[in-house]
Formats: C-alpha cells, sequence, structure tokens
C-alpha cells in the first residue's frame, strides 16, 4: 500500500495520498480523478563500517541530509 504524490491537472494541487489495491485517487480540493503522479525524492541514510575500521555515513540527494530532521548535519545521526 504506498503512498504517491500527485499532481491535479484541473486544479494544479499537488498532494500525496495512500492507494489501497486498484483504487484511483481523486484531488482533495476539486474532487477530479484528471491527475499526474509525480516523481518523488526519497531520502536515505547509510552507516557501514569503511575497511579500516572507521564508521561511514552517505546521505541521499533529498531535501535535506538528515532524515529525522531538517537540518543539513545532525549530532543525532552522525551526519554532516
Amino acid at each position: 500500500m504506498p503512498i504517491y504524490e500527485y499532481m491535479c491537472n484541473s486544479c494544479k494541487k499537488e498532494f500525496e495520498t495512500l492507494v489501497l489495491g486498484g483504487d484511483t485517487p481523486c484531488c482533495p480540493g476539486c474532487e477530479s480523478k484528471d491527475l499526474s503522479r509525480l516523481l518523488s525524492r526519497c531520502g536515505f541514510i547509510s552507516k557501514s563500517t569503511g575497511p579500516g575500521g572507521e564508521s561511514q555515513v552517505t546521505a541521499s540527494s533529498a531535501s535535506s541530509a538528515c532524515g529525522s530532521c531538517s537540518a543539513g548535519s545532525c549530532a543525532s545521526c552522525g551526519v554532516g
């Protein structure tokens, strides 16, 4: 049951919604079913141990480097 992002072709509202099975979503603003599915950016943080035993943290290029806060670096997750 994925969450998809859509843009309504009628009123241009962007929204995301949970899609169950073969359901066809409708715009929460104007209730139109004339929608375009948008590509979503995903963010992740990969933590691993490097060849010399040092800790390595790699962040994706989503809106911020840390998935748990809005900062570009974060002491709680080691990004930065």
